[in-house]
C-alpha cells in the first residue's frame, strides 16, 4: 500500500478522532507473511482472536486455522453449510441440538439460505494487521473499525457524505460475516456500502460491551479519507463530541 495513504489517514485520524483505537485491514494472499494463528491455543471464535491483532499483533489464517465452521465459511475457505444447519440457527431439535433461535423457524433459515451467496476467499490466506503495521506490500481489501458509539457516528456519517444514496447497511450475519464476506462482496461493486455490524450476540461476548464494528471496503474508503477535511469533522458540531472521545 502506499505510505502516503497510511501515514495521510493515520495523521487525520489522530486529528479527528483523538487518539481513538486504530483500524485494522485484511487482505488475501497465498503467501504466508506474517504468523498463522494456532487453533490449539487460540480461542475457537475468529473474533477472539482479532483481538490480539487489535493490540498489534497481525495474523493470518486460512482453512486449518480456523477453529468455527462459521468462520471457514464467512472467511470463504468452506463455503458448505452444516447438515442441520436451518436447525441449528431456529429452535434445535428436541434431544439432539440446542437452537441458537436467531430465526423463527428451519423453513424460514432455509429460505434465506436461498439468496445467500456461496461466498470463496480468493486466495489461501487471509491476513489481517493493525493500521500502523501495514507494509508497502500489503494490498489492504477492507478496513475494520472497533468502535465505541461516538465513533461510530463520525465514521457513518462520513460514509453517507458524498453519496445520494444510503452509504451504510447492516445485513443480518455472524460476527466475521460483518466484517470479511459482507465488506468484500461490496467492495466489487460500482457503488460499494459500508458494514454496520458485530450485532451477533454469539460474537458480542469477544468485544467490549460498548462496541460494534465499521467495515469499509477498500475502493470506498480512499474516497472518505479524501473527504475528511471538508467534511463535518472540521465543525465545531464534531468539536463538541471530539472532547469525550477519551472519556
Amino acid at each position: 500500500m502506499d505510505d502516503s495513504l497510511k501515514e495521510r489517514f493515520q495523521e487525520l485520524w489522530n486529528r479527528y478522532f483523538d487518539d481513538a483505537e486504530l483500524p485494522i485491514i485484511l487482505y488475501y494472499t497465498d503467501k504466508k507473511t506474517v504468523r498463522e494463528n494456532d487453533p490449539e491455543t487460540s480461542s475457537y471464535c475468529l473474533i477472539a482472536c482479532l483481538n490480539k491483532v487489535r493490540n498489534g499483533t497481525s495474523l493470518r489464517f486460512n482453512t486449518n486455522s480456523i477453529g468455527c465452521p462459521g468462520g471457514k465459511r464467512y472467511a470463504g475457505f468452506n463455503p458448505e453449510i452444516s447438515e442441520n444447519f436451518e436447525h441449528f440457527l431456529s429452535y434445535g431439535i428436541p434431544d439432539v441440538m440446542e437452537g441458537e433461535r436467531y430465526k423463527q423457524s428451519p423453513e424460514l433459515v432455509k429460505n434465506w439460505l436461498k439468496d445467500s451467496v456461496k461466498y470463496r476467499a480468493s486466495s489461501s490466506q487471509i491476513v489481517f494487521k493493525r493500521w500502523d503495521h501495514i507494509d508497502e506490500d500489503d494490498e489492504p481489501e477492507a478496513v475494520i473499525f472497533f468502535a465505541r458509539p461516538d465513533v461510530l457516528s463520525g465514521l457513518f456519517t462520513l460514509a453517507n457524505y458524498d453519496l445520494m444514496y444510503q452509504g451504510v447497511i447492516a445485513p443480518f450475519g455472524s460476527g466475521c460475516s460483518s466484517i470479511i464476506m459482507y465488506p468484500i462482496l461490496e467492495g466489487e461493486k460500482e457503488h460499494p456500502h459500508c458494514i454496520f455490524g458485530m450485532f451477533d450476540p454469539s460474537a458480542r461476548p469477544y468485544v467490549e460491551r460498548d462496541t460494534l464494528t465499521f467495515a469499509v471496503p477498500m475502493k470506498r474508503f480512499t474516497q472518505m479519507v479524501e473527504n475528511m477535511t471538508e467534511s463535518f469533522l472540521i465543525t465545531p458540531t464534531w468539536d463538541t463530541i471530539k472532547k469525550r472521545l477519551k472519556t
